[in-house]
């Protein structure tokens, strides 16, 4: 997939092309059924398929510090995009100024002069532009005038409810990984450096950890879970902790894993974790060896889980 940060980056590329345009945080179910939809049209149409996505997240931008933390780096979601088959990605940077474009300017200076859109396709409430005026009725007015396609797709539900990046978040707030999988059709993973920490697991206790910095993304609720780390396609089974370990003091939010059946240096790497399981909440032990007997529980606990077919990446 071509990833392109300004428009003429594109130059050349592409003459024609039916697109999509989306902040795609997660690349959840209803991102892909639009991204799909997007390549079958761009086929017929002869064109060039192509989704368009912001950076930073406009809710970074408009909120500050009160906006949600993302579910997806930049990185991963340009590969998860490209996972859906889609030829070309446009990465504009939004601001304030871009936030306040008329639909109107916006369509015809970017998306059918520059892009040269022959459709556009949507999910089932979305809008841009000032005050969010381009929504579906604006943009079939501007379609019929500029001579382009319009398709809204409805909404993907999943157990009698929409599949939403805030409905996902919610749920890796609340600790339930594995009931995200069907929204995301994947794990929640999340991709850090991993990098030195207190080096209490394997001098100290016997479990050696790698500590990941999974900063600017959306950690689920802190606890014990069983999870599954790569490295390129490399995997490995394990059982990973978010918190503050309490049992030493600590004050800090951290990740962890102990990987089973690992024996190397991952330190400065940069790695996935999926977290398949919730195992329990984290705990204030009595001591170093009450705490390492309940990893060692939780360790096989883990591997029992990942054993099973369905927790398979």
């Amino acid at each position: 997939m071509i990833v392109a940060r300004t428009f003429d980056d594109l130059e050349g590329v592409l003459t024609s092309s039916c697109l999509t345009i989306g902040n795609f945080d997660g690349v959840h179910l209803a991102h892909q059924k639009l991204l799909h939809r997007v390549r079958e049209r761009a086929k017929v149409l002869n064109a060039v398929s192509l989704a368009v996505t912001f950076e930073p997240h406009p809710r970074r931008v408009l909120l500050g510090k009160e906006a949600p933390p993302r579910l997806t780096t930049p990185d991963v979601k340009l590969e998860l995009i490209a996972e859906c088959g889609i030829e070309a990605c446009l990465v504009l940077p939004f601001t304030r100024a871009f936030a306040a474009l008329e639909p109107e300017e916006f369509v015809r200076d970017c998306l059918v002069r520059d892009l040269g859109m022959k459709e556009l396709i949507i999910g089932h409430d979305w809008a841009f532009g000032k005050g969010r005026s381009g929504d579906y009725a604006t943009l079939g007015k501007l379609g019929r005038s500029m001579g382009f396609l319009l398709e809204r797709l409805g909404p993907v539900m999943v157990e009698d409810a929409v599949v939403s990046s805030t409905r996902i978040r919610d749920m890796l707030l609340s600790g339930d990984v594995w009931d995200v999988k069907p929204l995301l059709g994947r794990f929640h993973k999340v991709r850090g450096e991993v990098i030195h920490g207190a080096d209490r697991g394997g001098k100290l206790l016997g479990f050696p950890t790698a500590n990941v910095d999974a900063r600017d993304q959306l950690l689920p609720k802190s606890g014990v879970y069983a999870v599954w780390l790569s490295k390129g396609e490399q995997t490995w089974a394990g059982v990973a902790n978010i918190g503050t370990n309490p049992t030493f003091g600590g004050d800090h939010l951290s990740l962890e894993a102990h990987i089973f059946d690992y024996c190397g240096d991952l330190y400065g790497k940069s790695v996935d974790l999926h977290f398949v399981q919730r195992l329990r909440s984290e705990k204030k032990f009595s001591g170093i060896e009450e705490l390492k007997a309940r990893i060692t529980e939780d360790a096989a606990l883990a591997r029992r889980i990942l054993e099973e077919p369905e927790a398979g990446l």
